[in-house]
């Protein structure tokens, strides 16, 4: 495959003068009228270099962090403490009938039915959801979306049937569809794409951290709530944690910068700065809209479909954990509240795993290397659980905590691995959101089912062992991909003009 010069509508032609080695120049490109599928020759970087300092870019980036990560990664850790409190309130207080399960009268057939539905908005309504982020301001998009779900949220909390439970899950699958990856897609407004991954990793990792809360908050509420006001606590969960994404909406709408262009927080040579910067390598506010041929080339980029492969191997386990974690605890000795507290440690693991790879993943360019590693270690903890004894509860709950810093830590420098590797800036929040609706979605479906009540004596071996040839699965998965850009890389190298650097693909 030859490396092509800058199509003719490109803001200049490409310089023949040699750069100087760096990891940028290693990147994938992103440019506003490139294919997908073709990355492209480098333009000269110097005068863009010659406009500001590393000093510079590094005071900008440092301020951006500080505002947007924590903002970003509090709008997720809500998201997600919204979508999984319903495992937390599926067994709370079960030992005294007052759990949710019991009270809406649902069968363990209808209660996953409940959980599924949720994954079915989540699919349907993702794409049409980061369309609208584009066309619309971040902040009023992502505001109305939280506003949305905390309400919803809070509606769970006065479900009585089965039925009722169904539907107010469908509707909160569709109002959370669109987040996460709006918020990838967002970060391309701010960042480069070597930068992006321990970004994606910060605001994933966030769920976990919401993981842990949630099973303390669990806990508490359990303890203190049941039956406060005639409400059991499982009610009272779902309301207070309904509340906060209410409130926090209005944060969003009035704090949440949207581009650097626009952004009050920013002077106007920083401003400047963050523009010149992502000049090849960011999504700009003003750029055009993806047109029916932006969607076409993404379509039929044909390699995209294996990260979308591989983010649906992963999201099995994804889902299940999130789902789940309260009922494994429980089937591992621990009563009642006890297994709601006892789901800290697993998460709390997991959060700092995922930062601490992604970081690794980011830093070295081996994106792939290490999600198939992690992967790997994920399918090695729940392989083990599912072999051990059912009455070892202490090294199975061991193996809990590998299995979910191996399954949740995967994850981050895939995506990141995706956006990096997009060539038009057109079309990459299209990309994200079929990767994240065909994974998140239609992957998660399948986590639902795995993990069988009636096998909590002998330690639910069916969702292990699924979690298990998932992850094991998607590891040549993986590895095949870092060769296939391996090569494109030698090949690009081998058939660009002498003298002339290329963008090559991330690894």
């Amino acid at each position: 495959m030859k490396a092509e010069p800058l199509s003719s509508s490109s803001p200049s032609p490409p310089n023949t003068k040699p750069l100087s080695h760096s990891p940028r120049n290693d990147a994938a490109a992103t440019d506003e009228v490139g294919s997908p599928g073709k990355p492209e020759l480098i333009e000269s970087e110097s005068q863009t270099q010659s406009a500001y300092t590393p000093a510079q870019e590094k005071s900008l980036i440092l301020k951006q962090d500080l505002t947007i990560l924590p903002l970003s990664a509090f709008i997720y850790l809500l998201c997600y403490l919204d979508r999984s409190n319903i495992g937390n309130a599926r067994i709370l207080n079960s030992s005294t009938g007052d759990d949710m399960q019991t009270e809406i009268g649902a069968t363990q057939r209808e209660f996953n039915i409940a959980l599924m539905v949720f994954l079915v908005g989540y699919a349907v309504f993702e794409v049409p959801s980061n369309v609208l982020l584009k066309k619309l301001r971040p902040s009023r998009w992502l505001a109305f979306l939280m506003f949305s779900w905390g309400t919803i949220t809070m509606g769970l909390g006065g479900v009585q049937s089965f039925g009722a439970t169904a539907g107010v899950r469908f509707l909160l699958g569709a109002f959370e569809a669109g987040l996460f990856p709006g918020l990838v897609y967002y970060l391309t407004f701010w960042y480069r794409s070597d930068e992006r991954s321990v970004r994606v990793a910060l605001i994933l990792a966030s769920a976990t951290l919401a993981g842990a809360f949630g099973g303390a908050i669990a806990y508490s509420v359990g303890q203190g709530m049941n039956g406060v006001r005639g409400l059991s606590a499982w009610r009272w969960l779902f309301i207070l944690e309904g509340i906060p994404s209410c409130v926090s909406a209005v944060l969003v709408w009035f704090f949440l910068p949207d581009y650097p262009e626009t952004a009050r927080f920013l002077n106007d040579r920083e401003k400047k700065l963050a523009v010149l910067r992502l000049k090849d390598e960011g999504s700009q506010s003003g750029e055009k809209s993806m047109t029916w041929e932006d969607a076409k080339k993404t379509l039929t980029d044909w390699r995209l479909y294996g990260h979308y492969l591989i983010y649906f191997g992963i999201s099995v386990p994804f889902s299940s954990l999130s789902l789940f974690t309260p009922s494994i605890t429980a089937g591992l000795g621990y009563k009642d509240l006890k297994a709601q507290l006892m789901t800290v440690p697993p998460y709390a693991v997991a959060y700092v795993t995922q930062i601490v790879v992604a970081w690794s993943a980011d830093h070295f360019n081996a994106r792939g290397i290490h999600s198939a590693c992690l992967a790997l270690v994920g399918a090695i903890g729940f392989m083990a659980s599912a072999l051990l004894p059912p009455e070892s509860y202490l090294e199975r709950y061991g193996c809990l905590i590998v299995a979910s810093a191996g399954a949740f830590s995967c994850i981050p420098p895939l995506l990141g691995w995706l956006t990096s590797n997009m060539f038009s800036t057109a079309s990459v929040g299209l990309a994200i959101a079929i990767n994240v609706s065909f994974g998140a979605g239609i992957g998660q479906m399948p986590g639902v089912w795995i993990y069988k009540l009636e096998e909590k004596s002998r330690g639910y071996p069916t969702g292990h062992w699924v979690n298990a040839a998932m992850l094991f699965l998607v590891v040549p998965g993986i590895l095949g991909l870092r060769v296939f850009y391996g090569r494109k890389n030698r090949k690009l190298i081998e058939g660009s003009p002498e003298g002339q650097e290329v963008r090559l693909y991330k690894l």
